[in-house]
């Protein structure tokens, strides 16, 4: 069911990647080094390739917005499971979880189509 449309997945973007930047101060796990780094850095890693996709949100758009799509689905399963790769698990693992499980969703979700006709993949 593809109910989200580009411009909607953009403003999504943007607003994860802050969370994800915020979260081990939100969820209060700023302490445990790999747990804090992981979301941090994709959450920056989604803000930097929101900026270059092909979409209505991006500034330099050099990347077509499927292979965003793949790559957030990609980030998610990965945060879904840096819990066990990085060992931490034992300390905090339900906001990594959620964060991806939202990250496939929204992905899985979203329309492959762009919405601005000057956009469009060629």
């Amino acid at each position: 069911m593809k109910i989200i449309d580009s411009k909607t997945h953009g403003v999504l973007d943007y607003l994860t990647a802050v969370l994800f930047i915020a979260s081990p101060w939100i969820f209060d796990f700023h302490d445990i080094e790999a747990a804090m780094w992981t979301p941090v850095v994709i959450g920056i890693l989604v803000i930097l390739m929101s900026f270059m996709t092909n979409y209505e949100l991006g500034i330099f758009p050099a990347i077509p917005f499927t292979v965003h799509l793949t790559v957030d689905v990609l980030a998610g399963l990965f945060l879904m499971a840096s819990p066990w790769i990085f060992g931490f698990a034992e300390a905090v693992m339900w906001p990594h979880i959620a964060f991806g499980i939202t990250a496939v969703a929204v992905s899985l979700m979203t329309r492959h189509d762009v919405q601005d006709p000057q956009l469009r993949e060629v």
